[in-house]
């Protein structure tokens, strides 16, 4: 595991994966499967894993949070950048900081807090959290009410936060005066794309943004990276049809929650058994599982024609 300070560099070095984690049937971690997706996704280019949202962070006990970060530090590859998720309320992230401060992780990000919040209380917060910790925080901004651009800006110059996962949902992406003026203040080469490859033509063609977050990319790295590939040559023409490839799953997930279609679709593509859901979210329904595996069988014959052209 990548363990050296985080620089806008190691945003922008490949897609960045936001994989579910697998669980055995008593919910303790499946150690196995975890190693198989990392390889995965590690053999596809991939160089950075952010467990988050996906792999339900929101719900991670105290009670194992320890664990599940020696077991992804242990698995992911010398040079991979791993990084875990904290919160979303203070209390749980002031007491994950203190054992962030005795691992290797050079970074966390921060879930998105739900109500109350205050944008002071929220800067005041993330100081102490990354002062707890004695390492930067990445900042999950899903909406634009709870810090300005300038705020957030505060934070990167004192060295709070390390990089911004961006995923304010608009009709047009390209249409984002918020984003416009954050990466006015933080420099676009410290905020990431973070809904994944639907967007991502738009954020970094008209935005200059580093490089995208993607949960599909977990089934298909090699096809997902040819996306961001294409997007760094400027050929947007490929990267739309790259794009193209992605999007029924993403539409998809978005009918039927993000979170759980994909962890049960990865199962479904052979690249390992995700296992139960750990509460409060549940495995997709039975009668959704045919469409699925067809989305699934869809991405991984994308990756096979990917990796016949690279070989």
């Amino acid at each position: 595991m990548k363990t050296t300070p985080p620089t806008p560099a190691d945003l922008a070095a490949s897609v960045l994966a936001v994989p579910p984690l697998a669980r055995k049937a008593d919910l303790s971690l499946d150690r196995a499967a975890n190693a198989a997706l990392i390889r995965h996704v590690e053999a596809g280019g991939i160089r950075t894993l952010m467990y988050g949202g996906n792999a339900n962070f929101y719900h991670v006990g105290m009670y194992e949070f320890g664990a599940i970060l020696d077991m992804i530090a242990e698995l992911a590859g010398p040079a991979t950048w791993v990084i875990p998720s904290i919160g979303p309320d203070y209390g749980k992230m002031i007491d994950q900081a203190q054992v962030l401060r005795a691992s290797e992780f050079p970074a966390a990000m921060v879930l998105p807090p739900a109500p109350p919040v205050a944008a002071a209380g929220m800067a005041t917060g993330l100081r102490r959290v990354a002062e707890r910790a004695g390492r930067p925080l990445i900042l999950y901004v899903k909406s634009e009410g709870v810090m300005t651009p300038a705020a957030i800006a505060a934070l990167v110059a004192d060295g709070t936060l390390a990089g911004i996962k961006y995923a304010v949902a608009r009709p047009d992406p390209a249409q984002d005066d918020f984003l416009r003026a954050l990466a006015d203040a933080v420099g676009p080469q410290r905020i990431v794309s973070g809904m994944g490859e639907r967007p991502a033509i738009a954020h970094l063609r008209g935005f200059g943004l580093a490089a995208f977050t993607s949960g599909l990319v977990c089934i298909a790295p090699r096809a997902s990276q040819a996306l961001l590939a294409a997007c760094r040559r400027g050929d947007w023409d490929e990267a739309e049809r790259r794009r193209a490839v992605f999007v029924p799953a993403e539409d998809f997930r978005e009918a039927h929650g993000f979170i759980p279609v994909l962890h049960d679709a990865v199962g479904f593509a052979g690249v390992a058994p995700m296992g139960p859901m750990l509460p409060l979210l549940d495995n997709l329904p039975a009668a959704l599982h045919g469409r699925a595996r067809e989305l699934a069988a869809g991405l991984v014959a994308a990756e096979a024609r990917q990796a016949a052209l690279a070989a």
